[in-house]
């Protein structure tokens, strides 16, 4: 048990550590710093791309989407709240760029293709059986399928939770929405994708 606790601590204080190195960066890059605000950037590149893909359609999309947001965010720091949490506002400004560039293709795929197989493998791999396999393998493309067939919003909400592990917070953001609208929107998301998939078994 104390085991536990320790570790949980040392969870918090990590978590604590990170934010606190990540208001001072944002004091920092207020104050004109631009080195500062370079580090933020590398920061959360990674998460600001791939959410710029979920709602932009495309790498190419989502890649002009980032580093003009980034762009927007340094010149608008001085209106940022100083003390407010920062990656939601700045994913909100990524989500807003995205937007601007969305086309609604359907490269979308390829993209989430390669989402799911980097993020919620279903351990194929690992199985020595070469049935449970092609059962994984199938599985999987049944999932793809039916992510495809959902309205955009609905396919959005379940990828920026499960495919990026956005908080609740931070897809509000994202999606211009009350924190307690996420849920509902995710409930609904989810029911419609078992519907889809029940279809198609």
């Amino acid at each position: 048990m104390a085991g536990n606790l320790d570790a949980a601590s040392g969870v918090s204080v990590t978590v604590a550590a990170e934010t606190s190195q990540e208001r001072q960066l944002v004091a920092r890059a207020r104050g004109g710093d631009v080195r500062a605000y370079e580090d933020l950037v590398r920061l959360h590149q990674q998460l600001a791309f791939r959410t710029a893909c979920v709602l932009a359609g495309s790498p190419a999309d989502a890649e002009e989407a980032v580093q003009d947001a980034f762009v927007s965010a340094w010149g608008a720091l001085g209106r940022f709240r100083a003390g407010a949490p920062f990656r939601p506002w700045l994913l909100a400004i990524v989500a807003n760029e995205a937007r601007d560039r969305s086309r609604a293709s359907r490269r979308r795929r390829g993209w989430t293709e390669r989402a799911v197989s980097a993020e919620r493998s279903l351990g194929a791999t690992s199985a020595s059986s070469a049935e449970v396999a092609l059962l994984a393998h199938e599985q999987r493309a049944t999932l793809l399928q039916a992510l495809e067939r959902l309205p955009t919003g609905d396919r959005a909400v379940i990828e920026l939770r499960y495919l990026l592990d956005l908080s609740e917070t931070e897809m509000a953001a994202v999606l211009r929405c009350r924190p307690g609208t996420v849920k509902s929107r995710l409930s609904r998301a989810l029911e419609r994708l078992r519907s889809e998939i029940g279809e198609s078994l």
